[in-house]
């Protein structure tokens, strides 16, 4: 199996974008890409503008090779409802449009599904639900929070399988802080895992200390269940301390001979968090 970031945090934009190429299919897990459009009081450097283009343009080109495109909910940085074609003729998954949503993504989702009418020979809601093709077996989580609370509203995880690997991929739980969030990956057991880690940038304003120690735990819990790579970055690349944070994590794995890395280290790409040096970069290369 082949795990392939195409967008991220780590990589200069907001996302989770991931071609997933296993013996008999090939998966792309949301195709979308954004930025923050305010940091430090400050709209996106014209840097972190070619960067989301160049992401998109690899979203796109990546989206051609896809058999089933997954979309875990309906943020823009996890779709690009302005490109439904990219969903012509594939398999597409998606979080459930009317149940376990809040308001604005349910508004979100009833605008995407209008755009999608007709472009995939086969949309289903994936909440709670498994699908074979050939070899591989597509895993979904119940709807969990997007977050530590219903606000955001849900998403879905994902467990990618074949020959014998696994993958996991969280979309965005800010951590994991919850018990449902974490239970699905300790059920499936993945060797590689991608996790929406906690959202440390806001910690004390909408992020607690209480849930990010409750991340900690939790993903050394997912270490210890065997986990070999884990892949922590989105809302926790935002953070210029994000190894501190969770340092007992990194700790714990090196003891275990396992590795914690960046989307970005993962692709073997240099880190690249624009955003959360939006500020430098203004000062250093002003418009």
């Amino acid at each position: 199996m082949e795990v392939l970031p195409l967008a991220a945090d780590s990589m200069g934009t907001r996302s989770m974008a991931t071609l997933v190429r296993t013996d008999d299919l090939v998966v792309l897990i949301d195709p979308g890409v954004a930025l923050a459009p305010r940091r430090y009081g400050l709209p996106p450097h014209p840097l972190e503008f070619l960067r989301m283009e160049e992401h998109r343009e690899a979203i796109i080109q990546a989206s051609g090779e896809a058999d089933v495109l997954i979309v875990t909910h309906y943020h823009y940085d996890h779709h690009m409802p302005d490109v439904p074609e990219i969903f012509k003729g594939k398999v597409a998954l998606i979080k459930h449009p009317t149940e376990n949503i809040n308001r604005s993504q349910r508004g979100r989702a009833a605008y995407f599904l209008g755009l999608l009418e007709g472009l995939p020979r086969r949309l289903e809601a994936a909440d709670g639900r498994e699908f074979k093709f050939g070899r591989t077996r597509l895993a979904f989580s119940k709807a969990v929070y997007h977050g530590t609370g219903p606000r955001l509203g849900y998403v879905i995880e994902v467990c990618v399988e074949c020959g014998g690997e696994k993958f996991a991929f969280t979309s965005d739980v800010e951590g994991p802080a919850l018990e449902d969030q974490v239970e699905f990956i300790l059920a499936e057991r993945p060797e590689l895992v991608y996790v929406d880690g906690p959202m440390t940038y806001m910690l004390g304003f909408r992020y607690s200390a209480r849930s990010l120690q409750a991340s900690v735990e939790n993903l050394i819990r997912v270490l210890e269940a065997g986990t070999q790579t884990l892949v922590v970055d989105h809302h926790f690349l935002r953070d210029l301390a994000y190894r501190e944070r969770i340092g007992p994590v990194y700790e714990f794995a090196r003891e275990r001979g396992a590795e914690v890395l960046t989307a970005a280290e993962f692709a073997g790409k240099p880190i690249e968090m624009l955003e959360a040096h939006r500020k430098e970069l203004y000062e250093q290369r002003p418009p």
